[in-house]
């Protein structure tokens, strides 16, 4: 009797060794004082997990296998989910985007993940790094970032089939990017070098009233914001683009906004300029995505700043962003 009691009991523990969880434990320890939550974010899920007064944390979820956030506020970082993982989260520094480091079960797939954003977020990232090299150059840089990328792949023996499908996609729109607008994009940005004349408008509407033409703008640099109101990313360009004007009202320099918006759209374009009460100079190029001045600069997205000087010369004609803050660093270096 002793005999079979124990052998059932064997199995029983057997049995619930080999059950897997249908959830996930997070725990983990934030550098970001006085932070009192987190939230975990994901596909039609939503969950706020407490963080203690020094900085640790621990909770279980039932969530959707696939990406998720961590999030507070604004600041953010992705992570690879599934029922049955068990991760502790190392953060890198007081932001949460400065990085993680996991540890655990589904460490793996999410250390991978961390390894692209981290390459995502660099200059290797930056088609611009690409365009600007000379042809030798230029395949010696893309060989060496996919060298890289192909590395991170290689060290995830395990890594989970649903972002492995995912970033092969991303990789070969990326590189399939780079691969086939590099001699135009490479002419036009030799074409548009610094200290090369800029191109010109004339006469583009002026939300004030009358014409401006970027001849009436010399002897100051001009900052310019190529942008429309149905671009998401323009329009979340504009807090930090209000910021930067204010910082730098009465220095050396114009900013000039131009919207590529169609005819029908007018309305719209000065509605939103009087709604958002957009500073600066407000313009209306005179033909859309077809202007000789945004065909002038091979402009096929949107948004896209170019630095002119007040000589009417190219300072960069693919600027950084009013959010990036090597903006600020330029405009240092240029005594603006």
């Amino acid at each position: 009797m002793k005999k079979i009691i124990l052998l059932f009991a064997v199995i029983a523990i057997i049995s619930c060794k080999s059950e897997p969880k249908d959830y996930v434990t997070l725990n983990g320890k934030l550098k970001t004082p006085g932070l009192e939550k987190i939230t975990v974010q994901g596909r039609g899920f939503s969950k706020d997990i407490t963080v203690n007064s020094d900085g640790t944390f621990s909770d279980t979820l039932k969530v959707t296998d696939g990406v998720h956030a961590i999030s507070n506020g604004g600041d953010r970082v992705t992570l690879f989910l599934k029922n049955g993982y068990d991760l502790n989260l190392e953060f890198k520094g007081e932001k949460l985007s400065d990085g993680v480091l996991f540890k655990g079960e589904g460490a793996e797939t999410n250390n991978f993940m961390e390894n692209k954003r981290a390459f995502y977020m660099s200059d290797n990232a930056k088609p611009k790094s690409y365009f600007v090299l000379d042809k030798a150059a230029f395949d010696a840089k893309l060989a060496a970032a996919k060298s890289e990328l192909k590395g991170y792949k290689d060290q995830a023996k395990d890594l989970d089939s649903i972002i492995n499908v995912m970033d092969a996609r991303n990789d070969e729109m990326f590189f399939g990017y780079i691969e086939s607008n590099y001699a135009s994009m490479h002419e036009t940005l030799t074409r548009l070098g610094k200290g090369k004349a800029s191109p010109m408008f004339a006469n583009y509407e002026n939300f004030k009233g009358g014409k401006t033409s970027l001849a009436d703008l010399k002897g100051k640099y001009v900052y310019i914001d190529v942008w429309a109101t149905w671009c998401a990313p323009c329009k979340a360009e504009i807090p930090a683009l209000k910021a930067l004007e204010k910082e730098f009202m009465g220095k050396n320099i114009q900013f000039v906004s131009i919207s590529v918006d169609k005819p029908e759209a007018h309305e719209t374009w000065k509605k939103m300029v009087a709604d958002e009460q957009l500073g600066g100079i407000q313009l209306y190029a005179d033909n859309n995505f077809e202007s000789q001045f945004i065909l002038d600069y091979g402009i096929n997205s949107i948004p896209r700043f170019i630095l002119i000087d007040g000589a009417g010369n190219i300072v960069d004609a693919d600027a950084p962003r009013p959010s990036d803050p090597k903006i600020k660093e330029l405009f240092a270096e240029l005594g603006i």
